[in-house]
């Protein structure tokens, strides 16, 4: 039975060429994901490792039970001080010690842009050895800081921001511009950096009068002399430190603590790519389902003969899935040497547009060889299972039978009733998602949407009737006689059909889905964003660390300018910790002309007199009302909170410039340490201007961190994040969508083989060539926008039900239509349908008409 399967295998590598390469793709969609993951892995933990490579100990300042220590705060103080290092150095064992500052530097290039995402811009201090030179960043050119005006950058940045030696370097850390000369460029190996941040580096007494106070540091990072213990000598520096203000760790732990969160961010990338190879390889079983079906149907003489013969229904059974399992096998290894390939690729092309992988070999590990080719083994044969189990109640006496009778079709009545059972499940299930205010809990709306989708596959047969019913008509009517057969085939064989379109359905069915969600969401984003907003500008920082208050004061008092507002906020829980909120501190005296304010009760006068204003749908939800007073607890960074009592003074419709509840910066400040402005609402007496555009940057300090917005760049800003998310998942949705293609060359063309006698008979009867390659292609197009109307229409209905819980969260969400896209979703269905037809046509216009009519 093995050779049989391997006969069959052989002698229909033309039918099985579609199958295979659908396997083909979705494994090297799995493969590709895993080796990309584990190269990429692979080479982030050496670099880490590397970056560790000289450290013994790590010794850090902890809070305590003092204030907390500002995020790359100027001046911002710790216990690490000249004094413990030099006591650190004194221990035996110890062949170094580098007292390290660290914070945050973006450098502006010629454009003044921003370069790198702020958390990757790493800043340090510069630490020459005996020789003038920090080993850790080896010098390219020029030479290393060694006074104030003084700044060195990695070779990286240098380039992205076209600096070169001896150019004014323009950076911002936590407040306006600064400006030092380029003296030197580095080299380093820091994965921040290497991952697309960039490199600053100072000399120690300008880093600590940037981020510190003079004479202290973040870390001392400590080398030691060969054979010194590492624990131990952890241990000794431990006994330095004081207590419960320092910690000291040893390289080993911290190297092993960054490969673990390397692991870990690793293996959510992965997560996600294999969720979207899944959907390609789920799209796959379709089509394998769907060939080994219509291969068992054409076939069903010769298994009939082997059984007449003395075949048992379990050797045909395993004979089929011996068939599949080596059309598995073989696809599988073509398909994991294409998916190494496009591993290599990501990494290039990813790397190219900024991603900053670091340099390492291509890792294929035997988990992903014996992972991605055992995922394509199996899918493969438990598509054919059920198909094997139809081969094997195949009756001996059929092989008597000398007419060729089409196959008759079971009845879809029990698979009906499974459909309605499972669709009317994940319809209610929706229903009751719409219902849900809260979008924190996903999965009632993961499995609704499942059992919809799952239910409208298994029903597909029996909506194909009237869908595809209704295509036919404009097909009889446009093209005629071409046009009717074309639906009487699509009909012939609902099964088939439904599992033809349902390949393509899947696809579309997430495509629409997340495009309808997308946009609606966008759309309530940008009415947020601008809601009750009646300022000119707003601006704010890109590492949302504030503006200093000092400097806003100067912006309000430019020419040209009616108000500058400042926003901050301080976090607090209400009295018996069932509720937290945010109170927002702002200039009372100008709000007004910077937001539209609606009260509900009470007024802004009222709140002016000391008490707070809250929206509606927070005053709700905590149950306050005007002329209350609630105690509340204010948090500090610390497990202590600051109590206050906050007395109601207003309820306000939902506003997003001033968020749930606000109040005079009186009430908020004492809570900040230091005050920064969050944001600042400017309101200019003729409106935006790009010449005071200029003049507020400037009063501002001019930071390459400024971030000065009308309407419409906040508009554009949400826009943008949305859709890169979208053009992300239509980039990995399109394989599941390619997937299906073939599904549909697949099965056409093997249709075309089962009907060969059926064409000579069209041929010999007048149909011409056209007319036959006609029939095909409009059969390819009902089929597809077939699948396509069921994946809209699903989608649709999946994103209005789980749109519904958004509302919760975006009080302005409105599920939007987007007409255009849907159309262009249409569009490529009818060319799919085309396309997909190209060769199937061709091949059928070509048939002898006497040797199609003598076929067996």
């Amino acid at each position: 039975m093995f050779r049989t399967a391997l006969r069959n295998v052989l002698a229909h590598k033309a039918r099985l060429m579609m199958t295979a390469l659908a396997v083909l793709l979705g494994v090297a969609f799995v493969s590709g994901t895993l080796v990309f993951s584990d190269t990429v892995g692979e080479a982030v933990k050496k670099a880490s490792a590397k970056s560790y490579q000289d450290v013994a100990v790590s010794v850090q300042a902890t809070s305590g039970d003092a204030p907390p220590i500002p995020e790359d705060g100027q001046n911002r103080t710790t216990l690490l001080t000249d004094r413990l290092a030099d006591q650190v150095r004194s221990l035996p064992g110890v062949a170094a010690v580098h007292a390290n500052v660290q914070g945050r530097a973006t450098v502006a290039d010629k454009e003044n842009q921003p370069i790198g995402r702020d958390w990757q811009n790493v800043a340090t201090n510069y630490q020459p050895g005996a020789d003038g030179k920090d080993s850790r960043y080896p010098v390219v050119q020029g030479h290393g800081p060694a006074a104030a005006g003084e700044i060195a950058l990695d070779q990286a940045t240098a380039e992205k921001s076209g600096l070169k030696l001896g150019d004014t370097v323009r950076f911002a850390t936590n407040g306006p511009a600064l400006h030092k000369k380029l003296v030197g460029i580095v080299h380093s190996e820091d994965p921040q950096v290497t991952a697309g941040g960039s490199l600053a580096l100072f000399d120690t007494a300008t880093a600590q009068k940037l981020f510190v106070h003079p004479g202290q540091y973040d870390e001392l990072v400590v080398a030691a002399k060969p054979g010194t213990d590492e624990k131990a000598l952890t241990a000794a520096v431990e006994k330095l430190l004081p207590k419960d203000r320092a910690t000291a760790t040893s390289g080993a732990a911290l190297a092993a603590g960054q490969a673990k969160m390397v692991e870990q961010s690793n293996q959510a990338m992965s997560k996600t790519l294999l969720v979207f190879a899944g959907i390609a390889l789920f799209v796959g079983i379709f089509i394998i389902a769907n060939t080994f079906t219509m291969l068992i149907s054409q076939r069903s003489r010769e298994i009939a003969l082997m059984r007449a013969i003395g075949a048992s229904r379990r050797q045909v059974v395993r004979s089929v899935l011996a068939e599949a399992g080596l059309l598995g096998l073989v696809s599988s290894v073509v398909g994991f040497a294409l998916g190494t390939g496009i591993a290599v690729t990501m990494r290039a092309v990813l790397n190219a547009n900024g991603a900053g992988f670091p340099d390492g070999p291509l890792v294929i590990s035997p988990n992903a060889v014996l992972s991605a080719l055992g995922v394509g083994v199996l899918v493969t044969v438990l598509a054919a299972w059920l198909p094997s189990r139809k081969a094997a109640k195949i009756a001996p006496v059929e092989a008597l039978n000398t007419v060729d009778a089409a196959p008759e079709l079971r009845g879809l009545v029990v698979r009906n009733t499974i459909g309605a059972v499972v669709t009317a499940a994940g319809v209610a299930i929706m229903l009751y998602v719409s219902t849900l205010k809260d979008a924190e809990d996903i999965t009632p709306a993961m499995a609704g949407s499942a059992l919809t989708l799952v239910g409208v596959i298994i029903l597909a047969p029996l909506l194909s009737r009237p869908l595809v019913s209704l295509a036919g008509k404009v097909t009889t009517r446009v093209f005629g006689i071409s046009g009717k057969l074309a639906k009487e085939n699509a009909l012939r064989n609902p099964r088939r059909t439904a599992a033809t379109a349902s390949a393509l359905m899947i696809g579309l069915t997430l495509i629409t889905g997340m495009t309808v969600a997308g946009v609606s969401g966008q759309r309530a984003s940008d009415e947020m964003a601008a809601q009750g907003l009646t300022a000119d500008y707003q601006v704010s920082t890109a590492n949302f660390r504030g503006l200093d208050p000092e400097l806003t004061k100067k912006a309000g008092q430019l020419p040209g300018v009616r108000a500058a507002v400042p926003l901050r906020s301080a976090a607090f829980e209400t009295d018996g910790g069932d509720g937290y909120g945010s109170l927002t501190g702002t200039d009372l005296a100008h709000l007004g002309q910077v937001t539209d304010l609606r009260f509900v009760s009470g007024s802004l006068d009222a709140v002016r007199d000391g008490g707070v204003a809250v929206s509606r749908s927070r005053a709700e939800k905590l149950r306050w009302k005007t002329g209350e007073t609630h105690e509340v607890g204010f948090f500090t960074g610390t497990e202590k909170k600051e109590k206050a009592r906050l007395k109601i003074a207003g309820v306000y419709e939902d506003n997003a410039t001033v968020g749930d509840m606000f109040g005079s910066t009186a009430l908020v400040d004492p809570h900040n340490k230091p005050v920064k402005d969050e944001k600042v609402l400017v309101k200019t007496v003729n409106g935006p201007d790009a010449g005071l555009e200029k003049e507020i940057r400037k009063a501002l300090g001019d930071s390459p961190l400024l971030k000065v917005q009308d309407k419409d760049a906040l508009r554009k800003e949400n826009a943008g994040s949305i859709d890169t998310v979208l053009n992300m998942v239509y980039g990995l949705l399109g394989m599941a969508v390619i997937i299906a293609v073939v599904g549909v060359v697949n099965t056409l063309a093997m249709s075309v083989f089962e009907r060969t006698r059926e064409i000579g008979m069209l041929r010999a009867i007048g149909l011409a060539r056209g007319g036959i390659k006609q029939m095909v292609r409009l059969e390819s197009v009902v089929i597809s926008l077939f699948g396509a109307v069921l994946g809209i229409g699903v989608g649709v209905f999946l994103a209005w039900a789980g749109g519904k819980m958004a509302a919760g969260a975006m009080p302005t969400y409105e599920m939007i239509l987007p007409w255009d896209r849907l159309g262009i979703f249409l569009a490529i269905a009818l060319v799919v349908g085309v396309l997909a037809a190209a060769w199937p046509a061709r091949r059928a216009a070509r048939l002898n008409m006497l040797e199609s009519i003598g076929a067996q």
